[in-house]
């Protein structure tokens, strides 16, 4: 394994990701490069920072707002001593106006209604029931997958690894990506279409490695990951399959299609439409049978 393969791979070593097969070769390019190993260490040196951060309790305050803020009710402001419950009624709470502490002495539902913690309790109660409902409306396999990729992009674009095989000649990207995958990844030019090839990488996505083809439009960068259809990825994301052929995710375009029987994603901070051109004048150089021409 050489640093071009390796460097996409410590994130996940990092966290622990990897299959035993991967994280041992990682691990071994590690330890006999300094380069990769003062990266993997740095990354190591984040997380423990992340784990040792504060926790900040949220101030009193907050508390008494939030119950300010609740409109009153009869139970709310009925003292224990002179409300007594209906007949015949048992209420939810019964439970807890029958509790007493240690010595007896301490109140019941209505008592903890008027301390302020059953608000709070309703609080968090309808703060679990809306991210319930927010997880459920989203889709389930899709919207994690896209999630990753907005990550795996930012995370190229920052760490200045974004290509590991520079080139606008596409007869020297596709067989960069011999013996770096198990699969040959189509590479097409789009210069005449607006979209120029810069290169290509290796990124690691849905628990496996995948060839990421790296295209320049106007001032934007779009990066287009492109994988077998009957690969694990490929499989996961048709367990509910996405809505829309294009999403978006903090202020990312993403679009998804097949054809030459890969699964394409594509991910800009360019306007949807780039996408739409991308995907248009990629289908077109497929179904021309491009490498079949040019002997690629």
């Amino acid at each position: 394994m050489d640093c071009n393969e390796a460097r996409p791979l410590l994130d996940a070593s990092a966290d622990r990701e990897l299959p035993a097969p991967d994280a041992l070769r990682v691990q071994q390019h590690i330890d006999s490069c300094d380069a990769c190993r003062s990266e993997s260490e740095s990354l190591h040196a984040l997380k423990r920072s992340l784990r040792a951060a504060p926790y900040h309790r949220a101030p009193e305050g907050l508390r008494a707002r939030i119950v300010e803020s609740l409109p009153p009710t009869g139970e709310a402001v009925a003292a224990p001593e002179t409300r007594q419950p209906p007949p015949r009624k048992r209420h939810w709470l019964g439970w807890l106006d029958g509790w007493r502490g240690p010595q007896g002495g301490f109140g019941g539902a209505s008592r903890l209604i008027g301390q302020g913690w059953l608000a709070a309790l309703v609080v968090a109660l309808g703060a679990a029931a809306a991210g319930v409902t927010l997880s459920l409306h989203r889709p389930a396999d899709v919207a994690p997958f896209s999630d990753e990729l907005v990550e795996s992009h930012v995370r190229a674009q920052l760490s200045g690894h974004d290509i590991d095989v520079i080139s606008t000649d596409r007869h020297t990207v596709k067989p960069w990506f011999n013996g770096r995958l198990d699969y040959s990844p189509p590479v097409e030019d789009l210069a005449a279409n607006g979209f120029a090839l810069e290169g290509g990488r290796l990124d690691y996505l849905a628990h496996q490695r995948v060839a990421v083809l790296v295209y320049r439009y106007r001032k934007h960068v779009i990066d287009v990951y492109v994988f077998p259809g009957n690969s694990a990825a490929a499989a996961e994301l048709r367990v509910n399959g996405p809505a829309a052929p294009t999403v978006s995710r903090e202020g990312y375009s993403l679009a998804h299609w097949n054809a030459g029987g890969m699964t394409w994603w594509a991910i800009t901070d360019a306007a949807p439409d780039a996408l739409s051109g991308l995907e248009t004048a990629l289908k077109a150089r497929l179904q021309g049978g491009s490498e079949r021409t040019e002997g690629g």
